[in-house]
């Protein structure tokens, strides 16, 4: 009876005097006001936030302060559309046939922790081998340094879409035909079975594609391939899963009918019209526009010989419009998440996005709330991520300067901390 009752009390006085970790903010941007705070302290107790003060506080002499007084402290940034299994270079082709899932693995761990060190503490994978979610659980595990992953595993469209990995090929260079299995699937029945498919090999969210793509070896990027009727059906069975559906679109009637099936987000948006604006307003969509992605295949084409010459074509097209769409999305009320396509571009550069958002138009506070609070409400982690609040994950970020006044100090990441643990104080 003594012994259980120095158990109890050793618990309770170990609860009572465990570390706190105290972060002094010069300027708090939370994610969710419009204006920044002042002298804040940010107060964190195992991974969650305990308490955010007025002023700077020290709590007790077995507590840990962080000093950030001199920077601006933000909630960990979130990047709505990545691919961690791949970074974009002329070889991008051939490395589809040579790279095993282990030289895929090598590659993703590298660049989870470069984006990590950028200063996003969470992202979506939307689309790869499904050697993305092996790496979601080496995160999870700490078997490897990298931001908290939604991953769609692999990413579906129809036979001779986006995500059909023969497109362009000869019949017989595949051993076999693409299927469901591998993320190509054409009518009501098949989808619903590639849906089920992501979710039993551990799928968060569902990417499909309802328009063709620029990096694949099809003629045509922009035309819709997807009937509503099939939308509906990836996005019913994707409910019934409790899942959320992303869907890449470039062309307004690919845009339009994915709206109209349901999505909750369209995925770079191109070619968006005005009826696309009101009908993602109507039904609440979210747009996700990584511009940056789009420059950068921009500019890749220009350079002779790194694209097949209709992935240089489409690349030109595409590419030089995404900014401008988006400034009028934007502009129209639509609602905007923060999404780079890293993996098209080099991973870690992914706050270059903010500056291109500016430059259309958005202001800065609207931007790093599209990378903040409107990000975790896409990916429905309001209640976990997105702000610096009471009872979320301490996931925060800080850097030299006011990105109020310079977006590009966004780039500049001095402080990450994700889920209470520092990964790098400057």
């Amino acid at each position: 009876m003594k012994r259980l009752f120095f158990l109890i009390v050793l618990l309770f006085s170990s609860a009572a005097f465990a570390q706190k970790t105290y972060i002094q903010c010069g300027k708090l941007i939370d994610g969710i006001a419009d204006k920044p705070q002042t002298e804040v302290t940010i107060v964190i107790e195992g991974n969650l936030i305990a308490d955010i003060q007025k002023g700077y506080t020290n709590g007790g002499s077995s507590d840990k302060i962080i000093d950030l007084k001199n920077k601006t402290v933000m909630p960990g940034l979130i990047d709505c559309h990545v691919h961690l299994e791949s970074q974009g270079s002329k070889n991008s082709i051939v490395e589809g046939f040579t790279f095993t899932d282990a030289d895929i693995a090598y590659h993703a761990a590298v660049y989870a922790k470069r984006t990590l060190m950028a200063g996003f503490t969470t992202v979506r994978d939307l689309g790869g081998t499904g050697v993305n979610i092996s790496l979601r659980k080496a995160v999870k595990q700490g078997l490897v340094d990298g931001p908290r992953i939604i991953t769609a595993g692999r990413a579906i469209s129809g036979s001779g879409g986006h995500m059909d990995p023969s497109v362009g090929f000869r019949d017989d260079v595949f051993n076999h035909k693409m299927g469901p299995d591998d993320g190509v699937a054409d009518g009501r029945d098949e989808l619903i079975k590639a849906v089920r498919l992501q979710f039993k090999r551990g799928s968060d969210v569902i990417k499909i594609a309802s328009t063709g793509g620029v990096l694949d070896l099809s003629e045509e990027g922009s035309g819709a391939q997807m009937s509503i009727d099939e939308i509906k059906a990836v996005v019913e069975t994707a409910k019934d899963y409790g899942l959320r559906v992303a869907c890449h679109a470039h062309g307004a009637e690919g845009i339009r009918r994915a709206i109209l099936g349901g999505v909750t987000s369209i995925e770079h948006g191109t070619f968006m019209n005005d009826e696309d604006f009101e009908l993602a307003k109507k039904y609440g969509t979210y747009l996700v526009p990584t511009i940056i992605a789009g420059k950068s295949v921009a500019d890749s084409a220009k350079i002779e010989g790194y694209f097949p010459p209709v992935i240089k074509r489409k690349a030109i097209e595409v590419g030089t419009q995404i900014q401008a769409t988006f400034g009028r999305a934007y502009k129209s009320g639509v609602k905007i998440a923060f999404g780079t396509d890293a993996g098209v571009y080099a991973h870690g550069k992914n706050a270059i996005e903010f500056q291109y958002m500016v430059e259309a138009g958005m202001p800065p506070m609207e931007a790093i709330k599209a990378a903040t609070a409107n990000a975790a409400d896409l990916l429905g982690m309001s209640t976990k991520v997105g702000s610096i609040s009471k009872g979320k994950f301490a996931d925060i970020v800080a850097v030299d300067g006011d990105p109020l006044t310079d977006i590009k100090t966004m780039r500049n990441i001095a402080f990450v901390m994700k889920d209470g643990k520092t990964y790098t104080n400057q």
